[in-house]
């Protein structure tokens, strides 16, 4: 579980700023597809204080799958970079912001 860790940490740490992803894709890039569970878990796991960008990972339907206070962060984070975010958490134009 480490090395797939790791690769996830890589594959979000070179995610550009204004860009998104899914867990899925995450997953994808790292080398491990099918494993966007698990990305979701190894996420949750992150310290607070955590430089990577964490809050650019949202579900498949271009949503914050969040709750509480960490939906109110992500949605804040993404505006920040200049995406439009619903109430509901929904991406305003998802697939634009979607990395390759």
């Amino acid at each position: 579980m480490q090395e797939f860790e790791q690769q996830i940490f890589t594959a979000l740490f070179y995610l550009p700023a204004g860009k998104l992803t899914t867990y899925g894709r995450l997953s994808k890039s790292a080398g491990y597809p099918n494993h966007s569970r698990q990305v979701g878990r190894i996420l949750s796991r992150l310290p607070k204080n955590t430089k990577l960008p964490w809050f650019r990972v949202v579900n498949s339907a271009g949503k914050i799958s969040l709750s509480g206070d960490a939906f109110k962060e992500q949605k804040r984070l993404l505006e920040k970079e200049g995406m439009t975010v619903t109430a509901q958490g929904k991406i305003q134009g998802f697939k634009k912001y979607l990395s390759d």
